[in-house]
């Protein structure tokens, strides 16, 4: 038995929730969300629209227990993308690195021979707050915003792949929350051999 999947999902007000088959859309002043729920569960829009429940027809089959928080989750997710979105700050360390926005791409220059395009998903929208570095110590920053989670998250996963901080100088892209693990370089003997 789920307990996350038990609990009912709040609608907040000015949101308008429609259900068609097992497909649930969910419209707010951020823009729409849609999720197509799984056939083993069961959804259901109660209280003329305020609250959404999720439903486990069979609670001893596995997979059905796997889906029904997950899916609750979501839905909740997906009410809290539409009244205030999600949101990504990254940073680039590093001389000489930058970003910037062209043509629906995200531009990086991030210490290869060749700038690296990344074509931006539709519904994410990227904030360029400072576009190159200034030495190691002020980093680029921007940020992506979008009303779904997972489109977000992904997507900033997919840019700090490009070039992952390295432990030694923290050069590289990273979230802006990330703490990196610092490592001690070579250390030089002094003197005469």
């Amino acid at each position: 038995m789920s307990r996350i999947g038990n609990k009912p999902v709040a609608v907040p007000k000015g949101v308008k929730v429609e259900q068609n088959g097992q497909i649930v859309k969910v419209t707010g002043k951020l823009g729409t969300a849609e999720l197509t729920c799984d056939p083993c569960l069961t959804i259901k829009i109660v209280d003329g629209g305020q609250r959404i429940d999720v439903l486990n027809p069979e609670p001893a089959v596995r997979r059905n227990k796997e889906l029904h928080g997950t899916t609750r989750a979501l839905l909740a997710n997906m009410m809290v993308g539409v009244t205030e979105g999600y949101q990504r700050k990254m940073e680039i360390y590093g001389t000489g690195y930058n970003v910037k926005e062209q043509g629906g791409k995200l531009v990086l220059q991030v210490g290869f021979a060749h700038l690296v395009e990344m074509p931006i998903p539709k519904g994410v929208k990227v904030t360029i707050d400072v576009a190159a570095t200034r030495g190691n110590e002020v980093p680029a920053k921007f940020t992506l915003a979008g009303v779904d989670k997972c489109v977000v998250a992904q997507f900033a996963a997919e840019i700090r792949r490009v070039k992952p901080p390295e432990p030694y100088k923290g050069k590289g892209i990273r979230y802006a929350d990330e703490h990196i693990r610092r490592k001690v370089g070579k250390a030089f003997a002094s003197g005469a051999a």
